[in-house]
């Protein structure tokens, strides 16, 4: 057992006094969440430091990970998932799993989360749901299935996931040493119990006692924390509300730049913050909905819209919608739901730390602060899995698969290319368990080929193993639908055959086009029909209401198109940010 009494009062320091504090070797876990929160500053100290051999512990990689690896910091790589978000595939990332230069073990995010916990509640093992019909048990370090010792039944066990040192980025500390998390927790209270240390950088220390004026937000004591360094501004270019949004310019500066490292891109500009990003963070849901649209000039129903509406289709007032990491089509799905024919369901961001948000529009500077200020409470990772996941609360969760088989199994973590090499992929996240844990289980292919619907997946990294009603019943899970969205079509995991069935096509879609597509023998429904497309209404509260950016489009395009999409994309949120700042200004 690793003793994590840590004093009763953290040290202040400086940045650079924190980067001291880790040591080569340190197995260290990062807090924050995709481009919220994350501990930049400190994170780029450490790459200066020229500390080697961390071991990175993490739920998501991104751009944290880039950075320690730009840095020739990490020997060993623990996640369950990695992404630059809009901007696609971390290059370092794939590089270093692709060779094998550094290993990269997978992990299901239950099993990282008990993992934690056991090391948090000093236990030698935590229970966990099976990811059952998927590998991922076999990849998880040091799980194991095994009889209840009450039940019998045979269920998921972990060890304690220890950590030498935890960072993370936050709101505020009192001068007591308190620090203040603002908005979703991610994973950041659970690994900081599991942490010998938790080094900490904030924008601002106050005075002790100002906490409790802030609504009593999520706090960790001071006998959680080691040290605390002020950094004001020390997330950016990622966001740390209500100070400054994520800045999305910079981030697609830095993440093109070939030349310079990014540890020297992501530096705070010599003038300051900009003016821009600490204005948007203070716009308001109301000013954003009352801005008029861009015009988007197509009329006719693109395929991105013609899914979304679809899969908006599937929801109604008693649903539970909640979307994951990197999903734009599952936000514009569930707003669009919300916003037309089903305003009382409930939609759940961030990974469900912001919880029954209003369907604020997408603008991509915007969606953290809108969401974060709409949510009707936020929460962390952990607490989304024990209160809503594993409790079969959540009715839908859309997600994007690189691969997918007959059997409906999926492919997220990598592919074998002819000559041997690897592709690496993204990661599942959380999918391999909340595949069985939703009662619908919903994902989509953008682009429906032989290589993307297979006849069996090289790594089945999630699947709905539990399908049928009597599978489902006794682990308190609701039984739903199980489809796949393509650009063809529409499939269903068949409950009898187990395997995939055509039910609807795309408008102007063959039969035989979808069998030539298909990596495997395609049967069709007896019923099987065209898929109905949008209404006028339907496509206007899309286009305008929801999705005025058509962040959409962005699952939908090649990676070669993909660049100059995000460009138009960015140049477009900048201008509906200053138009939203100058209405606010201006007291519309």
């Amino acid at each position: 057992m690793i003793s994590l009494v840590k004093p009763n009062r953290p040290r202040f320091t400086d940045v650079e006094g924190l980067a001291a504090l880790v040591g080569s070797g340190d197995v260290i876990g990062v807090g924050g969440h995709h481009f919220a929160r994350l501990p930049i500053a400190l994170l780029r100290a450490i790459a200066r430091s020229d500390i080697k051999d961390l071991r990175y512990v993490c739920w998501a990689g991104g751009l944290p990970l880039e950075l320690l690896l730009e840095a020739d910091a990490v020997a060993e790589i623990d996640l369950c998932f990695s992404s630059l978000d809009i901007f696609g595939l971390p290059p370092r990332f794939r590089a270093a799993a692709e060779t094998n230069a550094v290993p990269v073990r997978d992990w299901t995010a239950l099993a990282m989360i008990q993992a934690l916990r056991a090391a948090q509640q000093n236990l030698p093992s935590m229970p966990f749901q099976l990811p059952q019909g998927s590998d991922m048990l076999a990849r998880v370090p040091g799980a194991l299935a095994a009889p209840d010792p009450v039940a019998k039944t045979e269920t998921g066990f972990i060890p304690p996931l220890w950590l030498d040192t935890f960072v993370v980025h936050a709101q505020r500390a009192d001068e007591s040493g308190n620090v203040q998390i603002i908005g979703p927790r991610a994973l950041d209270f659970a690994m900081a119990g599991a942490a010998r240390q938790v080094l900490v950088t904030v924008e601002e220390i106050v005075p002790v006692g100002a906490l409790r004026h802030d609504g009593r937000q999520s706090i960790l004591t001071r006998n959680q924390v080691s040290a605390i360094a002020l950094a004001p501004s020390g997330a950016y270019p990622a966001s740390c509300l209500p100070f400054y949004v994520t800045d999305y310019q910079a981030l697609s500066a830095a993440f093109a730049s070939r030349e310079t490292p990014l540890a020297g891109t992501l530096r705070l500009p010599s003038e300051g913050m900009p003016e821009l990003v600490q204005d948007a963070a203070k716009i308001r849901a109301e000013t954003a909905l009352a801005m008029p649209a861009l015009a988007q000039g197509e009329k006719k129903a693109s395929i991105d819209e013609i899914i979304a509406a679809r899969i908006a289709a599937e929801l109604d007032n008693e649903s539970f919608a909640s979307a994951g990491a990197v999903s734009p089509l599952a936000n514009v799905a569930y707003r669009l739901a919300k916003a037309t024919h089903a305003p009382d369901m409930i939609i759940a961001t961030m990974s469900c730390g912001h919880l029954d948000i209003a369907p604020s529009p997408m603008i991509l500077s915007l969606i953290e602060s809108l969401d974060c200020e709409t949510a009707v409470t936020h929460a962390g990772g952990d607490d989304t899995y024990s209160t809503y996941y594993q409790a079969g609360a959540v009715t839908h969760e859309i997600v994007g698969a690189a691969q997918v088989d007959r059997r409906g199994r999926v492919n997220s973590i990598a592919l074998r290319k002819r000559d041997g090499g690897l592709i690496r992929l993204p990661g599942q996240g959380g999918m391999a368990d909340v595949a069985n844990m939703h009662r619908d289980y919903l994902l989509y292919v953008p682009r429906h080929s032989v290589q993307s619907l297979v006849e069996t997946v090289e790594i089945a990294s999630s699947a709905r193993g539990l399908l049928t009603q009597n599978e489902r019943e006794p682990m308190g899970y609701r039984t739903g639908e199980a489809l796949v969205f393509t650009d063809l079509c529409v499939f269903r995991l068949d409950r009898s055959s187990r395997e995939l069935i055509v039910i609807e096509t795309m408008p102007d879609i063959t039969q035989q086009q979808i069998r030539d597509a298909t990596g495997f023998p395609v049967s069709f429904d007896a019923d099987c029909r065209q898929i109905p497309l949008p209404s006028d209404a339907t496509l206007g509260v899309l286009r305008n209401r929801i999705d005025p950016l058509g962040l959409r489009r962005l699952e939908f395009v090649s990676a070669k198109e993909r660049g100059a999409l995000i460009a138009e994309i960015l140049a477009a949120d900048r201008v509906m940010v200053e138009r939203c700042i100058a209405a606010q200004t201006a007291g519309v």
